[in-house]
């Protein structure tokens, strides 16, 4: 894992990066404050941060929430602080994990390694919902095209979309393409 530690603390930042090189990972930088956690994560792309709650500038949660806003990587928190209504500011920012200081070594990787996994899926499902938007506005645009032959030709729904597949072959187009033409030309 590439990782990018954030406290303002720099004995804590110190052992954390201790405890995470001694476990075969990489701490790709070292921030002191949100705003260097939202700087750093744009320019060193790490697979995940660790990052104090409280910290000058801008505190842990609200950079929180912007690196996960962009999907830049998942953000697990550290705070010495378990007070529930953190606890839930927290959960709302969209963070991956919450580590209670100290940090000890049997909790620190696997909750990191549970976090990468959970964005992970995350972000399948992300991409999943996006493939799903786009065949949804593809079969749209077909469904219009393939109306447009119908009126026009007085022909059944499965011969207009017949003629609008033989031409994508003829074209070596996709069906879609054929049908944003075919809707382009109608509608001037």
């Amino acid at each position: 894992m590439r990782v990018l530690i954030v406290d303002d603390e720099s004995l804590i930042r110190m052992d954390l990066r201790d405890i995470i090189e001694s476990c075969g990972h990489e701490v790709v930088a070292e921030g002191t404050n949100g705003v260097e956690a939202i700087k750093l994560c744009k320019e060193y792309k790490p697979d995940i941060v660790l990052m104090d709650v409280k910290m000058p500038e801008l505190d842990g949660i609200e950079a929180a929430r912007q690196i996960g806003f962009h999907h830049e990587a998942p953000v697990v928190l550290l705070t010495s602080y378990s007070q529930q209504d953190l606890i839930n500011k927290a959960r709302e920012s969209g963070v991956y994990g919450y580590l209670l200081k100290p940090v000890r070594e049997e909790q620190l990787v696997p909750t990191l390694e549970m976090a990468l996994g959970r964005y992970h899926s995350d972000a399948q499902l992300r991409e999943k919902m996006a493939e799903l938007e786009q065949s949804l506005e593809d079969r749209k645009i077909i469904q219009k095209g393939t109306g447009i032959l119908m009126d026009l030709y007085s022909i059944s729904e499965e011969e207009a979309y017949n003629r609008i597949r033989a031409l994508s072959m003829k074209k070596r187009d996709s069906i879609v393409n054929i049908c944003k033409a075919l809707i382009n030309q109608v509608s001037k």
